[in-house]
């Protein structure tokens, strides 16, 4: 049902206008600009002096009738003045309806506007059709008011489009047309289905502050240029299933209030969702080259299916779970054809990158599928009950070996965070191979860096995956031994030498390695120093009591004398080895040793098990469950 027209304003027009029907309670009158000739606009003119304009009116002629009230009769006689005789339709040239009324139906169908049409501030009162109008030049309907439907199906825009602050109080159709130029529905307000479908915009399309309180469709729409969304309001559904935006499509500060499915829809640039609000279940299916979801509040459960995007969710905020989900294949849409990708064709891969989770709280976050070698979590709060799923992979140490200055180095493979990598490309003994920071990332050192590997140590231990829980731990130990504000010098040390002995207990190779050698040198040692020269001999003493024939023996054993002459043999080695094999499992060889030897067996009891033992729990660390 069409609204009540708004009182009319006392302010006069800033044309020569009609007047007609002047009264207290509108000083004004007619707003209509005068007949070129006459003292009256068209709607008020004499009948006769009314057709004789009309008859003098061509095909293309410029036309001027802002602020006239014109009546279905009065339009369609108007119109049909101006009809093109080889086309059968309407064909104007610069057009002037601002503050115009149409009070029946508006019918512009196939009309062409070959120069500027102005429509600033129309009402139409009924339906407006413009199908298949073409607009050469620019076209304004800033302010105009759609009381009834506004049908501009398959209407082509040559020239720059402007609705800013229109109002559509009924169905606003626009499927099909094409905006060749900059398109604006700034402050627009569809008050009921907007539909977009299958529309091209071929320049930029501005939607800022735009309203939609009913369904907002933009089925199959294609976006050339930027589309900006900016702080508009969709209280209704949001749809824009295979729409495609070959440049970026912007909803920073949106507002959607009910259940929003956006997508499949394919972008060749960013989608940008920075500070937007999701009131309702949301979901989302993006392929995109970038998605930006800054400061977002959700306040209901979302899922964020993706491919190709590289994604930013710093300081975003989750009330309830939420997914980011990597898709391996095409998206498929309702009638089971696959989403035409064509605009991502030079795309490396489909891989679906998180960039940054910085301020936010992760306890609601599920990860699947997901490539986390460029994501920064410093800042992230509840990260030890991040959820991951599926293939989510972390950055690695850079491979091979590699020279600080005169000696090699090199990395055992493991999982690392990319601000690990920051922090170490600016040491100045860097290796190549770290990653150097992007813009943006700050400075994050290993004092911040051990919660964070702590957290998601904690994270993947209660996802019963162990292994991936020791490079964590691998990493939470790096950072502490590499921190000099909050690591005392002893616990550094002791750390040190946990790191070097056995890789924090993770590292079976290192262990086994430094075992190895301490047998070593334990052997040498022996043969050298602690076995005897011979074996020695039982001697024994007898003493013979006065007038008795009874005799009393102490048996005694020489000490055993240091080694001279040749002392690596091979009867000294394998005896050597017996004793070092036994002090690696805690037990005396029972061998006569030297009081060097005997020195250097009760060292070799302490250190070579402890080597065995770390070897035993870095081997159960990677093979655990």
């Amino acid at each position: 049902m069409p609204h009540p027209s708004p009182e009319p304003s006392p302010t006069p027009p800033d044309w020569p206008h009609c007047g007609h029907g002047t009264s207290p309670e509108d000083p004004v009158g007619c707003r209509g600009i005068h007949v070129s000739g006459h003292t009256a606009c068209l709607a008020h003119l004499a009948d006769a002096d009314r057709d004789t304009y009309l008859a003098d009116l061509t095909p293309g002629a410029d036309i001027d009738h802002r602020g006239t009230l014109f009546t279905e009769p009065l339009l369609h006689a108007f119109l049909d003045a101006l009809r093109d005789p080889a086309t059968g339709h309407p064909r104007l040239g610069d057009t002037r309806f601002d503050s115009a009324t149409f009070q029946g139906g508006a019918r512009f169908e196939r009309a062409t506007f070959q120069g500027h049409a102005w429509f600033d501030s129309a009402s139409f009162q009924d339906l407006a059709r413009f199908d298949s109008a073409t607009f050469q030049d620019l076209a304004r309907f800033d302010s105009a008011t759609f009381q009834g439907g506004a049908h501009f199906d398959s209407a082509t825009f040559q020239g720059y489009a402007g609705f800013r602050s229109a109002t559509f109080q009924s169905i606003a159709w626009f499927d099909s047309a094409t905006f060749q130029a900059t398109t604006k529905f700034d402050s627009a307000t569809f008050e009921h289905i907007a539909q977009f479908d299958s529309v091209t915009f071929q320049g930029a399309a501005f939607f800022v502050w735009a309203a939609f309180q009913g369904i907002g469709q933009f089925g199959s729409a294609v976006f050339e240029g930027d589309a900006s969304f900016g702080w508009a309001t969709f209280q209704r559904a949001a749809q824009f299933g295979s729409a495609v935006f070959e440049s970026d499509a912007l909803f920073e500060g949106a507002t959607f209030e009910p259940m929003v499915t956006l997508g499949p829809l394919v972008c060749a640039g960013r989608v940008v969702l920075s500070e937007a609000t999701f009131s309702g279940p949301v979901t989302l299916s993006f392929a995109a080259r970038r998605l930006e979801c800054l400061r977002t509040r959700w306040s209901s459960t979302a899922e964020v299916r993706l491919r190709y995007a590289t994604v930013n969710f710093a300081h975003a905020v989750f009330e309830y779970p939420l997914t980011i989900a990597a898709e391996a294949d095409p998206f498929v849409l309702a009638n089971g054809r696959p989403v035409d990708e064509q605009a991502l064709a030079d795309a490396p891969d489909a891989t679906v990158r998180l960039a940054s989770l910085r301020g936010v709280d992760a306890a609601h976050l599920v990860l699947a599928d997901v490539d986390l070698s460029g994501c920064l979590f410093a800042g992230t709060v509840h990260l030890d009950q991040l959820r991951l799923e599926g293939a989510c992979s972390f950055d690695r140490v850079p491979p091979g070996t590699h020279w600080r200055r005169w000696r090699p180095v090199r990395f055992t493979q493991r999982r690392t965070l990319a601000e690990e990598h920051h922090w170490r490309a600016r040491q100045p003994t860097a290796v190549r191979g770290w990653n150097v920071a992007v813009f943006g990332a700050g400075h994050v050192g290993p004092a911040q860096l051990a919660p964070v590997y702590r957290a998601l140590r904690k994270a993947f231990e209660d996802d019963k995956n162990e292994p991936g829980a020791a490079d964590f731990y691998y990493g939470e130990m790096e950072m502490r031994r590499h921190d000099r504000t909050g690591t005392s010098r002893a616990e550094h040390g002791l750390l040190h030498g946990y790191w070097m002995l056995s890789g924090y207990g993770l590292r079976a190779s290192r262990a086994l390695g430094w075992l190895a050698a301490t047998m070593l040198v334990t052997i040498v040692l022996l043969m050298g120093f602690g076995l005897p020269k011979d074996d020695p001999k039982q001697e024994a003493t007898g003493t013979v009591p006065p007038g008795g024939g009874k005799a009393t023996f102490e048996i005694d054993k020489a000490d055993p004398q240091n080694p001279t002459g040749e002392r690596f043999t091979g009867e000294r080695f394998e005896k050597a080895l017996n004793v070092t094999l036994n002090s690696v499992v805690f037990r005396s060889s029972g061998q006569d040793l030297t009081t060097a030897g005997t020195y250097i067996e009760m060292t070799s009891r302490l250190t070579e098990p402890v080597l065995l033992g770390l070897a035993v729990l870095a081997v159960r660390n990677r093979v655990k469950r």
